[in-house]
């Protein structure tokens, strides 16, 4: 007689058995999600989602990007997400659909993204858990380096032509203003510190003040040894004027605009962040 396959000894009554329930769980997330109608990734559709934890996706013009989790609450991720496409050029909120699944907070245990990444991964590419999009701000160690063209902050750049929020005309100071321009705009800008600046006054002369125009007053009253710099994906200011950085594309020293040719190198693997809870 024939062997049965997966007996070692060539006897037909026993035969290894596997069933890879990650696999099987992964594969239920997907189809669960794939059955969901997609909402706009907009204000209104996310204020009727609960306070939960659970799994989402990412659709640009139609097409499955991203894929995530949210420990805590979806809601927050998702504003998250708004917040930072907000604040981008090349894309448009209009463009952006989302659909998301509820799950038990023992759940998260058993890592629901990672089940849906390699779901999706077997079947294709999931280009934005690939490019960056879930990082974090990467650090002042990392300010100097060359991102790839394929990264996401390449692909869609900050916008600084982009109002700041909760800006106020008339004299503040500059750690103020500082302050305002941190919590305002949708990409994270880092800045030194210093104590002079809370004794520097400048005038705001209007509450509809563009980042580009905000960053140039900014430069005009810190000291001439310090410099804000655009990167790709957010805004740095401290003292180390004329320094340049390889990804910069813009530069704001004592009151000027200085536009720059950022590097880029060859589309490739990008390191990301590992997934974190909500924020």
């Amino acid at each position: 007689m024939a062997p049965v396959v997966g007996s070692e000894d060539g006897t037909q009554y026993h035969k290894d058995f596997t069933l890879s329930i990650t696999k099987a769980l992964g594969d239920q997330l997907a189809d669960a999600l794939e059955k969901l109608d997609r909402a706009p990734l907009a204000d209104a559709s996310i204020a009727r989602l609960k306070e939960k934890p659970g799994v989402y996706q990412l659709y640009l013009n139609g097409k499955f990007v991203y894929v995530g989790k949210a420990d805590k609450s979806l809601p927050v991720r998702l504003r998250n997400h708004l917040g930072k496409i907000s604040g981008r050029r090349n894309i448009s909120l209009a463009e952006m659909a989302f659909s998301c699944l509820y799950v038990a907070e023992d759940f998260s245990a058993l890592a629901p993204e990672q089940l849906l990444i390699t779901h999706h991964k077997g079947m294709g590419d999931i280009p934005w858990n690939n490019n960056g999009f879930g990082n974090k701000d990467p650090g002042r160690q990392r300010d100097s380096t060359v991102l790839k063209r394929n990264h996401f902050d390449v692909l869609f750049p900050i916008d600084l032509d982009r109002p700041i929020e909760g800006l106020q005309a008339g004299e503040t100071t500059l750690h103020e203003l500082l302050e305002t321009i941190k919590t305002g705009l949708p990409y994270n800008f880092r800045f030194g510190k210093s104590a002079e600046f809370k004794a520097r006054s400048v005038n705001v002369p209007s509450a509809e003040m563009t980042a580009d125009e905000v960053f140039q007053l900014v430069s005009a009253a810190i000291p001439v040894t310090w410099q804000v710099t655009a990167l790709m994906g957010y805004v740095i200011m401290y003292d180390d004027s004329p320094n340049t950085y390889r990804s910069a594309w813009r530069y704001y020293r004592a009151g000027q605009r200085v536009n720059a040719v950022p590097e880029a190198e060859p589309a490739g693997e990008i390191e990301v962040d590992p997934p974190t809870a909500d924020d």
